[in-house]
């Protein structure tokens, strides 16, 4: 594997175009920019990353169309993602407006639903949960997720973490452009810093979820 050297420019540009012209004969004629600015890059720093934060996994650029209605043969973007449990890690992805990073639970099972829940209701855990969200607010993350409209009635509408509680899966993000340092060797320390914000917020899902 070779070291993670940055995101070449060549990467959001190729995305902008994939967006208008999402071909496989399009795709073909460009993949070498994709396998050399995109794919290449991403994999050279997740194999940077994992002593860290787990081993990562580069997505696959096709998009599966059985079931859309869109048959646009390719995702327009890159995404990265190192799992310390089923559907709870780190996140990152490249596109045509830059870099994102993230991370946290994208997706649970009930059972899982049912203990996060459990966790953010019992005081200890659940200050703990205000606390970290709180900290990632304040640098600049934004905090999202799948939710319910109301708490669950079981909790009632007055409980002190109530916006917590309508989350059935919880995950924090930022978006990041095309700063100077995207290209640049640089962007594996800028990267390990974002994720390493981002640890509180897995760990305690990992522990309090799985």
């Amino acid at each position: 594997m070779s070291d993670f050297e940055g995101f070449p420019a060549e990467g959001p540009a190729f995305y902008a175009e994939l967006e208008e012209n999402n071909t496989r004969e399009w795709w073909l004629e460009h993949k070498d920019v994709y396998e050399r600015a995109i794919r290449g890059p991403m994999l050279a720093l997740l194999d940077a990353l994992s002593g860290e934060f787990g081993e990562g996994k580069a997505f696959r650029p096709n998009r599966d169309v059985r079931f859309s209605k869109d048959k646009s043969p390719y995702k327009t973007s890159q995404g990265g993602f190192a799992a310390t449990d089923e559907g709870t890690g780190y996140y990152l992805h490249l596109d045509a407006t830059g870099l994102m990073v993230g991370g946290g639970c994208h997706a649970s099972m009930p059972a899982q639903v049912a203990k996060f829940r459990a966790a953010v209701d019992a005081p200890a855990s659940g200050e703990e949960l205000v606390g970290i969200v709180h900290a990632l607010r304040a640098a600049g993350f934004a905090i999202e997720g799948e939710r319910l409209k109301t708490v669950p009635r079981e909790f009632g509408a007055e409980h002190p973490r109530a916006e917590l509680l309508k989350h059935k899966s919880l995950t924090a993000g930022k978006t990041l452009g095309t700063p100077e340092w995207l290209g640049t060797p640089e962007a594996l320390e800028r990267i390990r810093g974002y994720w390493t914000e981002l640890r509180p917020l897995v760990e305690w899902l990992s522990e309090h979820v799985y």
